[in-house]
């Protein structure tokens, strides 16, 4: 068994978690935000026997893909270490970062 972890943009989150339970799978999903841009993203849970991994995988590849956006800088930043941008700069965003452990072991607590 294992433990698909994807952490994708919010835009594109609804329709993966779509995507994922009308391919039959369960899927948590957990609100966070990346450092860089500060935005919001969102990590999907996906536990799948070793079989079904390529399948998420290729749920994943089809609906999160990388396009750019234009993203207006913040103020100088007081925080030290933060790069601070003086113009607009276009960055690339969406696609996933995926992440595929073992599970040792799985239990449902509740399931008579």
């Amino acid at each position: 068994m294992k433990l698909v972890i994807a952490i994708v943009q919010s835009d594109d989150a609804d329709r993966l978690v779509s995507e994922l339970v009308d391919e039959g799978f369960g899927v948590t999903r957990i609100a966070s935000s990346g450092a860089l841009l500060r935005r919001e993203n969102v990590s999907l849970l996906v536990g799948v026997d070793d079989r079904d991994v390529l399948r998420v995988l290729s749920v994943i590849r089809r609906t999160c893909r990388r396009r750019k956006e234009v993203v207006v800088p913040y103020a100088p930043a007081m925080e030290p270490g933060l790069l601070w941008m003086p113009e607009n700069f276009e960055v690339e965003i969406g696609g996933a970062t995926v992440f595929v452990l073992p599970v040792e072991r799985l239990e449902r607590i509740g399931d008579d």
